[in-house]
């Protein structure tokens, strides 16, 4: 009986330690190991890679930080080399494998190029991941970073060329300021009048002053091309009268003495430099010229480059873009922040309220952050320079800096020192590029 008694005290005393027990506090599991990492290893950190010089550098550190005011869990670190260094550093980064030491997020011409040699990301995947909008880019723009149908970067900016113009030259020679009704002939006619020579012969001043590189512009608004296609060519096509007649008319607004021929151009230090000392009444030009002639308070306004009579208008719609390394180990965060510097209200709002650039986004082109008070005056020129971008077709193939510095090149070049007749060089040209063309495999299936 007494054992029975001790029993039922010992059961008793058992079913109130589990009722304290199941009344008492739960105490807070101890963190696991990985919960221990995500709380210590802060923000995750991305290289950003760009050439430029210290004040291009330091206008890229302003950008940084502002993505990182807005996204604190990544830290961006900028790598940044001189442009004769860049390319030649960043391969020999991509090279070596080290996904350590490979940048996240890269600037980078031409994109097709590289995208080819399998070291870019492509984006396709992100871009229909998160929505992101493609529609608001310049028409044709985004062909220059395509390889192969898929998106491989996201241009910064947009090469919208225009012709600046000196109003206080132009009023010295009584010649009305050009509007965008000027075809070529009357380019010419106000460019014979601009044009001052000395009691030699010589000329002091200067109609227009144009790189040798931006022929193209005349020969797409003649209805030229290079290429039937220039993503995927099959033949040459600057044979064609179209193209015979456009590289002739800038050859002889040289031989004229109406335009400054390349080498003299270069060595009196650029375009920028002869239309700030008043030596060319006009340039050939993309925005990257209005900082600089802000800064030294010119007198000058830009439009449209002329056209010839049934011609059309016609952009490049070129520009170095921001690319993803495929061997990122930073994927994620790299996207996040190519997006921000490629959204309205991020990266490419700042660039284009310092001044730096023409945008690539069309929002942003018709916002208060290029619509300002500054000169030039009629920005309205340089919009419809960019809407008529890659009109008539435009991309990049990746043997194309090949084929344009070893034969097309050369063969204008001979026509703009004056040395032949386009006629007669690129015919040629055309035979020689056709053949380059067919042993690289063009057209690719």
């Amino acid at each position: 009986m007494q054992r029975m008694r001790l029993s039922v005290v010992l059961v008793i005393a058992v079913v109130a330690m589990l009722l304290l027990a199941a009344c008492a506090p739960v105490a807070p599991a101890a963190p696991s190991g990985g919960q221990e990492a995500a709380a210590s290893a802060g923000p995750t950190t991305i290289t950003w890679a760009l050439w430029g010089s210290p004040e291009e550098k330091a206008s890229h550190e302003k950008v940084a930080a502002a993505f990182m005011k807005e996204h604190p869990e990544i830290k961006v670190e900028i790598w940044n080399q001189p442009w004769s260094d860049y390319f030649t550093k960043i391969q020999a980064l991509w090279a070596s494998g080290d996904a350590k030491v490979i940048p996240d997020v890269a600037f980078l011409w031409p994109t097709p190029k590289y995208a080819a040699q399998g070291v870019l990301e492509n984006l396709d995947p992100y871009i229909a991941k998160s929505d992101y909008k493609l529609e608001d880019y310049w028409p044709g723009l985004l062909e220059s970073a395509k390889y192969e149908g898929s998106v491989y970067g996201f241009p910064r900016d947009i090469e919208a060329n225009v012709l600046y113009y000196n109003k206080d030259l132009f009023d010295k020679a009584g010649v009305d300021y050009p509007t965008d009704k000027w075809t070529w002939d009357d380019l010419l006619a106000a460019a014979e009048k601009l044009t001052v020579k000395d009691g030699s012969g010589n000329v002091t001043q200067y109609a227009l002053a144009s790189e040798a590189g931006k022929w193209y512009k005349w020969l797409n608004q003649n209805g030229g091309s290079i290429f039937d296609d220039y993503a995927n060519p099959s033949k040459c096509l600057l044979a064609e009268p179209q193209a015979i007649a456009a590289l002739q008319f800038f050859a002889d607004m040289m031989d004229k003495g109406y335009a400054m021929r390349d080498a003299d151009l270069s060595q009196a230090g650029g375009d920028a430099a002869v239309f700030a000392s008043g030596q060319a009444a006009m340039i050939l030009q993309n925005t990257s010229r209005v900082s600089g002639f802000n800064q030294a308070g010119l007198n000058y306004d830009v439009v449209v480059v002329p056209i010839p009579v049934d011609g059309k208008r016609w952009n490049g719609a070129g520009g170095a873009a921001w690319v993803m390394s495929s061997a990122s180990d930073n994927k994620d965060a790299a996207w996040t922040f190519m997006e921000w510097l490629q959204s309205t209200n991020g990266g490419e709002k700042l660039y284009t309220e310092s001044g730096e650039i023409f945008p690539a986004l069309q929002s942003v082109a018709n916002s208060p952050a290029f619509m300002t008070d500054q000169p030039p005056a009629n920005k309205a020129g340089i919009i419809a320079e960019a809407a008529a971008s890659g009109v008539g077709g435009f991309g990049y193939f990746p043997e194309w800096d090949e084929v344009e510095s070893t034969l097309i090149n050369p063969g204008r070049d001979n026509v703009l020192t004056g040395e032949a007749k386009a006629a007669d060089i690129l015919p040629d040209v055309c035979k020689q590029v056709d053949a380059f063309l067919a042993e690289k495999g063009y057209p690719k299936k």
